[in-house]
């Protein structure tokens, strides 16, 4: 079971945004020495929510200070940014990192960034449909091209040339499932963040892997399930924990992302789930969609977040993890402390599960 460490750059009221910096990198650097085999990092611009304009160039810089970690932007969010750039960006930390480079690719749903980046957020799934075909076809090929009607793009060489293929190690990181279905087509492995609790998705992710057999002859990656979470030797005090770091976090979610807005309903090509999220979360109470979310995401003691691990596995299959430990305002060596005995006590015994119950 592959387990990665998810870097989120959150804001925090009482941190400046170097020290946020400082924080992130520190975790990212002593992800290897604990026995992750990942570091992700998101790709978000303007806010608090989270502020990482450039995941590639964090990357790189990990890439330097580590000598075996692979390295996964999670993702480049393609309607923000020109496939010759992605397409490039990848292929430069791989050359970088000696080959551990993993690509992720994200469509984007806030809108108060695709308005500062003067896009048409309805355009969004035409835009990555369009820019995704055109970065992994270039990554196999060395060569990227399009004929629009969004890119249209002169065919051109990569430079440094891609050395080797990203097959099996290219992503769709998402939570709609119009994003795991499309997923399945491109022949991309795929992310879910813990929205809602997991039973809530088995049909999802068994539908995505007919599909992706379908499609492809072979059997799909394991999914990675993405989390916030603490782990504490004391299993109340890890509750009282996450009952105050994962709310923050998931107020910051509905803000960030206007979840309780109507304005999906304007975009219902690219966005009608969110727009039946929004209807549905606009029904109920805040605090039960938080007890939904907490029910989702990791927290406990070791043993209760193995056994969670155990019953995720139940219910998907095989998957790998993305965890997230700096986030909703805990405290740096709060979340340093979780990551530690996270590796120490966890890890060790979910990298030995046996694999083949998807």
């Amino acid at each position: 079971m592959r387990v990665n460490l998810l870097c989120m750059f959150a804001g925090n009221s009482s941190l400046s945004d170097v020290q946020v910096y400082e924080n992130e990198l520190a975790l990212a650097l002593d992800a290897e020495s604990m026995g992750f085999d990942r570091v992700m990092a998101v790709e978000h611009h303007f806010t608090d929510y989270a502020f990482c304009p450039d995941n590639a160039q964090f990357l790189s810089y990990v890439a330097a200070r580590t000598s075996t970690i692979e390295l996964f932007p999670a993702a480049f969010i393609l309607p923000w940014n020109d496939p010759v750039r992605v397409a490039e960006k990848i292929t430069m930390l791989d050359h970088l990192s000696g080959g551990r480079a993993v690509l992720g690719l994200g469509r984007g749903l806030a809108r108060r960034e695709f308005d500062a980046f003067r896009q048409d957020m309805a355009e969004s799934r035409d835009r990555f449909d369009e820019a995704a075909v055109m970065v992994l076809e270039a990554l196999e090929s060395g060569f990227i091209e399009g004929s629009g009607p969004h890119y249209v793009q002169p065919r051109a060489e990569l430079r440094p040339r891609p050395f080797q293929s990203f097959a099996g190690r290219s992503y769709m990181v998402g939570t709609s499932p119009a994003s795991i279905d499309v997923a399945a087509r491109l022949g991309l492995g795929a992310m879910k963040f813990g929205a809602a609790p997991w039973e809530t998705v088995v049909d999802e992710v068994r539908r995505y892997r007919e599909s992706f057999a379908a499609h492809h002859g072979t059997v799909a990656p394991p999914l990675i399930t993405g989390d916030v979470m603490v782990c504490h030797d004391d299993d109340k005090r890890a509750e009282e924990l996450a009952r105050v770091h994962h709310r923050n976090y998931f107020v910051s979610v509905l803000r960030h992302y206007e979840l309780l807005s109507d304005h999906f309903k304007e975009m219902l090509g690219s966005y009608a789930h969110y727009a039946g999220v929004a209807e549905a979360m606009r029904g109920t109470t805040e605090e039960a969609s938080f007890e939904g979310y907490l029910s989702a995401n990791l927290w406990g003691d070791p043993k209760r977040i193995v056994d969670q691990l155990a019953r995720r596995r139940e219910l998907l299959g095989d998957f790998e993890l993305g965890v997230a430990v700096n986030f909703g305002d805990i405290d740096i060596e709060q979340a340093r402390r979780s990551m530690r005995l996270f590796a120490d006590k966890v890890l060790p015994e979910i990298k030995n599960w046996p694999a083949g119950t998807a």
